[in-house]
């Protein structure tokens, strides 16, 4: 049946293709992200894997030919990113402007469209953590550890990304398109199959922690526009070539090469498992699809679909009803069109000389409140167009950012909110952490908790928490 498992390398490539159902990555993501493990899933999971290790399996590698070459792989390519960096930063300060955000629109969309990769965070190193007793793997459950931000709230990647979408109103980025999930849905995968897929785990691990000119750029630009940066500064930080994930990710591979057996074997799987982080919409490429006036288009016609039957028929815009125009979401621009033309917009120019703008803001507006943070942002930069203000320095709010959430009560309300709803099960956990015979089976308890379903819920925290302190002791 296709719904069994695979049991071995071999048996897979003794499937035709022709056979196998490709797995869809965005329902694979979220079935495996809300905890729908049943044969079935884990299955798809299992063959969406070896289709995309197969994908990559003819590409040519950036790692050197031996693991021996790692660590000066690993800081030559620090020292590369470092140099473009600088003269990055050299060209904006002699007055280039910004090379991947010249809106804040755009910018905003980028962290929508990054979301179910950042989303689950660390999550192919879940696997590992049942094998905390095997001292080979202690750097990569440290580094996921740190990913989960040791239990701390703050610091835990996951929570810092879903407070920036909150703050800036990005939602409904569970409606992007396919290949936004592809990410996702491998380091999802592979954290249901480590034992199977151990050496690329480790080569996804060092592909995904090396540090990126991209990550540099996005942090510089996003502070430009006054949204925090500090998840992207964090792992600039943390990635560091000294003592941070991307020498730790290189050393999990020396630790990890067998002593005996095939070693040549094992290195080339690592190599496939590293080019897995080629797969799917990257950040660059997310970067470069922006469309604004496409994604203004998309927003209208979504609210078309509630909104047609929500107007009064006494405004008539080009001769019909806004009821009659918003009756028909595929002909939305049309009804844009027709806005610019009787005047409503009024292009490259400040964005309170329209007055269709004039609707959708303050207290009085007709239109007030129904469009986000977000949305509003996309509308606005589209009518200010060569008109849009773009900021010239670094903004001093984000210039000296320090760790840590800015301590306002809704950074801590929520958390709170949520500790009580789960006090019930956290009280069940600390019980059954009581009843534990020793305290191998009480480590054993904490690791379901650790994992990409519960680990930034109250009770994951709690757990993540318990568990380092015990593996360090």
């Amino acid at each position: 049946m296709m719904e069994d498992m695979i049991s071995t390398r071999s048996e897979w490539d003794s499937i035709s293709a022709i056979d196998l159902l490709r797995p869809d990555p965005k329902a694979l993501y979220f079935a495996l992200l809300e905890g729908e493990l049943h044969e079935s899933t884990l299955a798809q999971s299992q063959r969406f894997l070896y289709q995309q290790l197969d994908s990559v399996a003819s590409m040519a590698s950036d790692l050197p030919p031996k693991v021996e070459g790692l660590m000066d792989w690993m800081r030559a390519n620090t020292a590369s990113v470092g140099e473009q960096y600088r003269e990055y930063i050299t060209q904006r300060r002699s007055g280039q402007s910004q090379l991947y955000f010249p809106t804040k629109s755009h910018a905003l969309h980028f962290l929508k469209g990054v979301a179910p990769t950042k989303l689950v965070d660390g999550a192919w190193l879940y696997g590992l953590v049942s094998q905390w007793r095997d001292s080979r793997y202690d750097e990569l459950i440290q580094i996921y550890l740190e990913e989960l931000g040791e239990g701390e709230a703050e610091k835990n990647h996951v929570l810092i990304y879903k407070k920036l979408l909150a703050t800036h109103e990005c939602t409904h980025w569970e409606n992007l398109p396919e290949s936004n999930f592809t990410q996702g849905a491998i380091q999802l995968s592979l954290a249901q199959h480590a034992s199977e897929f151990l050496p690329e785990i480790i080569g996804f691990n060092l592909g995904y922690e090396q540090l990126p000119l991209h990550l540099l750029i996005c942090a510089y630009e996003l502070a430009e526009w006054d949204i925090d940066p500090y998840y992207f500064t964090l792992h600039v930080t943390i990635d560091n070539a000294d003592t941070g994930h991307a020498a730790r990710a290189v050393q999990a591979v020396i630790d990890a090469m067998p002593h005996l057996g095939d070693r040549d074997s094992f290195y080339q799987r690592v190599q496939n498992g590293f080019q897995l982080n080629s797969l799917g919409a990257g950040t660059t490429q997310i970067i470069a699809d922006f469309d604004l006036e496409q994604e203004l288009l998309n927003i209208l016609a979504t609210k078309a679909v509630t909104g047609s039957q929500l107007h009064s028929d006494y405004c008539r815009i080009g001769g019909k009803t806004v009821n009659e125009w918003l009756a028909a979401p595929e002909k939305i621009h049309e009804f844009v069109d027709t806005l610019v033309k009787k005047g409503w917009v009024r292009r490259n120019e400040h964005p309170t000389k329209s007055r269709f703008w004039n609707l959708l803001v303050g207290e009085k507006g007709a239109m007030f409140g129904v469009f986000n943070a977000y949305e509003l942002q996309i509308i606005y930069d589209w009518i200010a167009g060569e008109n849009l203000q773009v900021p010239t320095s670094m903004n001093r709010r984000y210039r000296n950012r320090r760790q840590g959430f800015d301590s306002t009560p809704q950074d801590t309300g929520e958390i709170k909110a949520h500790s009580d709803e789960f006090s019930a099960e956290l009280n069940l956990l600390t019980d059954k952490l009581a009843c534990a015979p020793d305290e191998n089976a009480a480590m054993d308890l904490l690791v379901p908790w650790l994992s990409p379903i519960y680990h930034h819920t109250p009770v994951g925290l709690m757990a993540t928490r318990i568990f380092t302190q015990r593996l360090r002791a």
